[in-house]
């Protein structure tokens, strides 16, 4: 006998029964009860699934939480711990707001070169046409215009001249012969100059320009250069140069006492043993607030535990990390787990709800409360220092984290586990010993967001170009992307900076560390043209 179960048109489950039920069989109707519970827990699983899928493809985007979600008599009421004998521990409720302050045309270009054209009337005419007496100026009248100065290309010849003594050539055995000095090349015996690959790199991996477009692009300016051509100028640059600099930034990354981490995947084609569908990663590791920024990025070919350990071999402190449990095996190092993957699973379980779900809603939003008020002393402390912000969160931080891990406890074994809600407990509780880190140390951050925002632009950058070629390119990929995130995180122009450490780099001693400090995007002998506009 075979009977259908008729499901929403996305889900459709045949059973198979091999026996007859008989009525009076409790043994074989207590089987096909569980069953059907097993069954209608599967459903309800696919059915917040689907509901997920279309929140995310249809719904905004924003985690930002409705105020009139969390106005409900639920919370204004003392939480329940686990023991009701236990004094309930109390918190305050810390209310923000955010003064939201836009800057007018006249500060935004107020940084920005003026050049000024006057409009004036000749002598001869400044003569009053009532009386015939000389006229004075009375006042301006200014309009301003933003010009826009396209990229030009030139050929620039370097003429080294050789000078020598005629009289010795004459008269003497030896004729001295002395030649003007000149600027190493970075890239000798090839047409590359510091500004080209210092542009084609600040396009592709600031701006995200794949370089076939760029290859189109530079056809427009007269320049016939094929994007194998442009391929090779980035892994030479990087490689010859940039990676002196990205290892010496690593150095100094693995001195700090508190770092974040983050992972990604990217596509590389011709990887040796590999299909082209294989997914490799890069890997991101960058210092806390409060430091000048270094950000680095590492190519790898898993996401197997084993590559950060060994980065971070020689690294002693903090590590933020998400709940990825690759780090959880690196010696002399302690996690801070990220508070906003858990509000999120909290978020998320709240949008795959069914209409009607009225006590899960009020458990998914009780639990989204807990991280929003932790998340609102974050706010309020965010401009104190370290030592204050430590005292701000035993104070208020801590006795939340009290009331919410008890809930966590009696909550567990009220939800499904393989429910939306039943995995953000799970997380949670997984995780706790990671995520009351935070309280350790006020340097610390309540979640991994530096590093998110971090890789943000790589992931952006993969959305246009797709792939690296081979694991040379993207380890090529990684030095560039380090130089570049950092600069721009330290208020520098990707371009002019580029442009200044290929005509530094190659005139310069790259084994001493002390004459690379002076490169590196934090230093202060940085000229002031490689500066951002404000």
């Amino acid at each position: 006998m075979r009977i259908r179960l008729v499901m929403p048109d996305f889900f459709l489950y045949t059973l198979s029964m091999e026996k007859t039920v008989e009525k009076n069989d409790e043994h074989t109707i207590e089987y096909y009860k569980t069953r059907n519970e097993e069954l209608e827990a599967k459903l309800k699983w696919y059915e917040e699934q689907f509901r997920l899928l279309q929140k995310q493809k249809y719904g905004a985007s924003s985690e930002k939480t409705n105020e009139d979600q969390m106005s409900l008599p639920l919370f204004n009421e003392a939480e329940d711990v686990a023991d009701s004998k236990v004094e309930e521990p109390t918190f305050d409720t810390i209310t923000y707001k955010r003064k939201k302050t836009r800057k007018t045309r006249e500060e935004l270009m107020e940084d920005l070169p003026t050049e000024r054209i006057d409009y004036e009337i000749s002598p001869e005419e400044q003569v009053c046409s009532c009386c015939g007496e000389k006229t004075h100026k009375m006042s301006e009248e200014v309009r301003k215009e933003l010009q826009v100065i396209p990229a030009q290309v030139k050929v620039v010849k370097h003429v080294r001249h050789v000078y020598a003594c005629r009289h010795c050539e004459k008269e003497g055995i030896e004729t001295p012969i002395v030649t003007a000095k000149m600027p190493s090349p970075a890239f000798p015996k090839s047409y590359a100059s510091p500004s080209i690959v210092a542009y084609i790199m600040n396009q592709k991996y600031t701006e995200g320009l794949p370089l076939y477009r760029q290859e189109s692009q530079l056809k427009y300016l007269g320049i016939h250069l094929s994007r194998q051509t442009l391929a090779n100028w980035m892994v030479e640059g990087a490689n010859r140069w940039l990676a002196k600099i990205y290892n010496r930034m690593r150095e100094h990354l693995l001195q700090e006492e508190i770092l974040h981490a983050d992972e990604t995947t990217l596509q590389v084609l011709r990887e040796p043993g590999r299909s082209a569908e294989s997914k490799s990663y890069m890997w991101l590791y960058r210092n806390g607030r409060d430091r000048p920024p270094n950000i680095l990025f590492e190519y790898q070919r898993t996401r197997a535990s084993k590559h950060p350990k060994k980065f971070l071999s020689d690294f002693n402190g903090y590590l933020h990390v998400d709940g990825y449990g690759g780090y959880d095996s690196i010696p002399n190092i302690t996690l801070s787990g990220c508070w906003s993957h858990a509000r999120r699973y909290f978020d998320e379980a709240l949008k795959a709800l069914p209409k009607g779900a009225d006590q899960s809603r009020l458990t998914a939003t009780k639990g989204l409360e807990y991280c929003n008020q932790l998340f609102a002393i974050e706010r309020e402390c965010l401009d104190k220092t370290p030592e204050k912000r430590y005292e701000i969160r035993l104070e208020h931080s801590q006795p939340i984290l009290e009331a919410f891990s008890a809930w966590l406890k009696e909550q567990t074994p009220k939800v499904l586990p393989k429910s939306a809600l039943g995995k953000a407990v799970k997380y949670c509780r997984k995780h706790w010993h990671k995520l009351i880190v935070f309280l350790e140390d006020g340097r610390l951050e309540i979640d991994n967001n530096r590093s998110e925002r971090s890789i943000k632009p790589f992931v952006i950058g993969r959305k246009n170009f797709l792939f690296s070629n081979t694991p040379k390119g993207a380890e090529s990929s990684a030095v560039i992307y380090s130089i570049v995130e950092t600069a721009k995180e330290n208020g520098l122009s990707p371009f002019e900076y580029l442009k200044y450490l290929f005509e530094q780099l190659p005139n310069i001693d790259t084994t001493n560390k002390e004459e690379i400090d002076q490169l590196l995007p934090w230093s202060p002998t940085i000229p002031l043209h490689c500066q951002s506009p404000k």
